[in-house]
């Protein structure tokens, strides 16, 4: 029997790692034509166009699943923006976008994952939280996005104990640096702690996916809690 997943934030990548990999895949995103393009002419994948700061749509998607499927074995939790700013200088407004998406959108999400994972028989699943090397350690001009990438490694970390009651495993990935359209800028440059303005490196994208498929395709009596990838040079270990 396949098993099923979401992926939300699915118009980049590691929506793509799980296509062909045995799963039914649920392709979540607010936008359609990037969630169309993911899923191109794979079979069982269904496309929820949805925002995940939205109760209303999080609950859609997951009774999707529910309909069409009538179980789910895996969330990945992808979804996210990053919204420059100092601590002086950012908007309310795009504080609380953030948050709503990459802290509440990754809560709702996992809310309604677990709570078709304890009902469902057999019972349990697995989520995996995309967290950040912003969970560990600031950029520059991030206090939003940074402040929202620490919650995430608190909610990884209270869905863990909590889901140990329903046989639902979670754990939490790192990435730094990965080529995507939002990197792209890193190459040319980008502000660094100590005023600089540096190039950093990158990595391809399909190391990050190998790493979450792993981490999915593990047994749900093993766990791997926090996994970090990043560029091996970028401005991380040792501050630089």
């Amino acid at each position: 029997m396949a098993k099923t997943a979401v992926v939300t934030g699915a118009g980049s990548g590691i929506g793509r790692a799980l296509l062909g990999d045995g799963y039914h895949v649920v392709l979540a995103g607010r936008r359609t034509d990037a969630l169309g393009e993911t899923a191109g002419d794979a079979a069982h994948t269904l496309v929820v166009p949805t925002d995940v700061s939205d109760e209303e749509s999080v609950r859609s998607l997951f009774e999707t699943v529910r309909r069409e499927w009538g179980r789910l074995d895996l969330l990945v939790n992808n979804a996210g923006v990053s919204v420059g700013g100092t601590v002086a200088g950012l908007s309310v407004e795009d504080w609380k976008r953030t948050v709503d998406v990459n802290l509440t959108g990754m809560f709702l999400c996992a809310r309604e994952a677990v709570r078709l994972m304890k009902d469902q028989d057999p019972r349990g699943g697995r989520i995996v939280n995309n967290g950040s090397i912003s969970a560990h350690v600031p950029r520059p001009a991030s206090v939003a996005y940074t402040a929202t990438k620490h919650a995430v490694t608190g909610l990884t970390r209270s869905i863990s104990l909590d889901g140990r009651a329903w046989n639902v495993a979670c754990g939490q990935i790192d990435i730094g640096n990965a080529a995507t359209e939002m990197t792209e800028r890193m190459t040319a440059g980008i502000p660094q702690a100590d005023g600089r303005v540096a190039a950093e490196p990158t990595f391809d994208l399909k190391h990050v996916a190998d790493a979450v498929l792993y981490m999915a395709g593990l047994p749900l009596d093993a766990n791997v809690q926090f996994l970090t990838i990043t560029a091996t040079t970028m401005p991380f270990i040792g501050r630089g």
